[in-house]
């Protein structure tokens, strides 16, 4: 009688505290949302509750998958492109990118109904902390004189990114997306006439030379 009365008690005990933890996350989570709504000044109370609500049930709905289906659901293997087996990283996107696309839609869409593309945009570049004006910035110290068509098309799938990284719910995750569209963009350049590997070769050099210059003065 003492050990069933001793789990039961460890089981309530577990359950308080995991629905302690799951309110101070979304707490968390609607103070993250109502903080990136701010940040746009839509001078309109009723919109920006919707907007706040739109985000905040998104971010909450990803950490939900997420917890719910760790690394260890997906079975060890490997990447059939590469050959290489799987990481816990490649298998935490894996699972959460099972994620139903119904939770993405329902973010773009709730956005969208009260934003313009620019305020989408934003809320966007919030989730993913600014990575593609900040990658775009790399592409265009790396590359010699880039065109206004290869700007172009690297901003594309730069956004590509930021739209898909916004349904994983942390910055490894995040920023192992924006790899894809990194390499993609690369492989453009290599395709349009440049060489990748050599332009930043040459652009590391440069930064180590201006260092160790400075290191002198």
């Amino acid at each position: 009688m003492k050990k069933i009365f001793v789990f039961t008690f460890l089981a309530l005990a577990i359950t308080f505290a995991k629905a302690q933890t799951s309110a101070t996350a979304d707490e968390e989570n609607s103070k993250k949302a109502a903080e990136w709504v701010a940040s746009l000044n839509l001078g309109d109370a009723q919109k920006e509750a919707r907007v706040k609500e739109v985000v905040a049930t998104h971010l909450t709905t990803i950490r939900n998958w997420h917890n719910a289906h760790p690394a260890s659901t997906v079975p060890a293997g490997i990447n059939p492109v590469t050959g290489n087996k799987l990481s816990d990283l490649d298998r935490e996107i894996i699972a959460d990118s099972a994620m139903p696309t119904t939770v993405h839609t329902a973010l773009m869409d709730g956005l969208k109904k009260d934003l313009t593309p620019e305020q989408v945009e934003a809320i966007l570049d919030k989730y993913t902390i600014g990575k593609v004006a900040f990658t775009m910035n790399g592409y265009k110290s790396i590359v010699p004189n880039l065109t206004a068509d290869e700007e172009a098309k690297i901003l594309g799938f730069l956004k590509q990114a930021r739209e898909q990284a916004v349904d994983y719910k942390n910055m490894k995750q995040i920023s192992a997306i924006f790899e894809i569209y990194k390499t993609k963009s690369e492989q453009f350049l290599n395709n349009n006439g440049r060489n990748w590997r050599t332009m930043y070769s040459d652009y590391t050099k440069k930064i180590k030379a201006e260092k160790e210059k400075k290191a002198k003065q």
